[in-house]
């Protein structure tokens, strides 16, 4: 079945990581494993290019990622806005690069992701991969006009936020609320219908976007605290706000977002797929029964690997057993199309320009 991901770091795996996404999973293992690299994701890959085509996915959201970290010696945030600015830019070469090739086709207009869907459909052998280009956290704005550049660029989807706290307001395990410079970058982004996606924000600053922010909102990757108690998820609150301003939320795959407890480093995954299908029960009967508020944001390899998936999941094309286990649960293929692909589609379609 198609799928269309909320959420993927591509550009992380290929630039900051240095994988080449052109190579089967099995050789980007490989390689790792000769070379000896233990980092968290490193030898445990669930994903490239050829993986995706393999396991169907026509049409993907994926990011410019450049935290901001006040260490030199961070593993993954950078340490000055120019710098993450800098690196945001790397990764937009990246994706043109990948272009060039044929590899993927950048969707900025309504019209772009429905033809590239129709095409993909009908030759899915040959189709590159589509992408509606997002940024996972506002860390690479040098100012909040800066979002004009981007936006040229083809960006059309931005969260404020990642883990901890930036220029723009809090994130993960923070309660810090937005900052001044956030409310006239999302008065810039009603201008240009960017939607804002509302994961990693903090409680706090979550509400604050959603009194402020009159434009489209989405969750691209983010579950339930009714599934998972911790911070990063949705309080049952958040989730019926989001419903009612018909949003999407994508159902992520990361373990520590499924199993409660889990410590990265620590744990070991326990959970099976079966639990993110509970994550759609959960959501689907705060929605009095409705699934349209609800699809895929897997967020895999976003700087980690199947150590931290569930137990059934070991590279990407595994997502295809939902298929199977959802219609035993009573699911219609309707239904499963709407949660693996057809409620990002109406939600892109109606969010994006003409």
């Amino acid at each position: 079945m198609l799928i269309f991901d909320a959420h993927l770091d591509l550009a992380l795996n290929g630039v900051d990581w240095n994988r080449d996404l052109l190579l089967p999973v099995e050789e980007i293992r490989r390689q790792e494993i000769a070379l000896e690299m233990n980092a968290p994701g490193r030898r445990h890959n669930t994903l490239s290019l050829p993986e995706l085509r393999s396991a169907e996915v026509a049409v993907c959201l994926t990011t410019l990622l450049a935290r901001q970290e006040p260490r030199i010696n961070d593993s993954f945030g950078w340490t000055s806005p120019q710098t993450c600015y800098a690196m945001a830019h790397a990764h937009l070469a990246y994706y043109r690069a990948l272009e060039v090739g044929g590899h993927l086709k950048l969707l900025k207009t309504a019209t772009d992701l429905r033809r590239h869907w129709e095409a993909f459909r009908q030759d899915p052998q040959t189709q590159p991969l589509g992408y509606v280009m997002t940024m996972e956290g506002a860390d690479p704005l040098l100012e909040p006009e800066t979002i004009f550049e981007f936006h040229a660029a083809g960006l059309r989807a931005l969260g404020l936020t990642h883990y901890g706290v930036n220029r723009y307001g809090g994130g993960t395990s923070t309660e810090a609320p937005l900052a001044p410079a956030a409310f006239p970058l999302l008065k810039l982004c009603e201008q240009l219908g960017i939607t804002i996606d509302v994961t990693h924000l903090s409680d706090t600053a979550f509400w604050q976007v959603v009194d402020h922010f009159q434009g489209r909102i989405h969750a691209s990757h983010q579950n339930a605290r009714g599934i998972c108690d911790w911070q990063r998820q949705f309080s049952d609150d958040q989730i019926r706000v989001l419903i009612e301003r018909d949003g999407v939320l994508g159902v992520a795959f990361d373990v520590i977002m499924l199993q409660p407890g889990f410590e990265r480093g620590v744990s070991v995954p326990e959970v099976t797929l079966d639990r993110a299908i509970k994550q759609i029960e959960y959501v689907q009967r705060l929605a009095g029964g409705s699934l349209r508020n609800i699809g895929l944001g897997t967020d895999l390899d976003g700087a980690f690997g199947y150590e931290q998936t569930p137990l059934d999941l070991n590279r990407y094309r595994d997502l295809q057993s939902l298929v199977e286990r959802l219609q035993i649960r009573g699911f219609s293929v309707a239904e499963i199309e709407a949660l693996f692909h057809g409620n990002w589609l109406r939600f892109f379609g109606e969010s994006l320009p003409n």
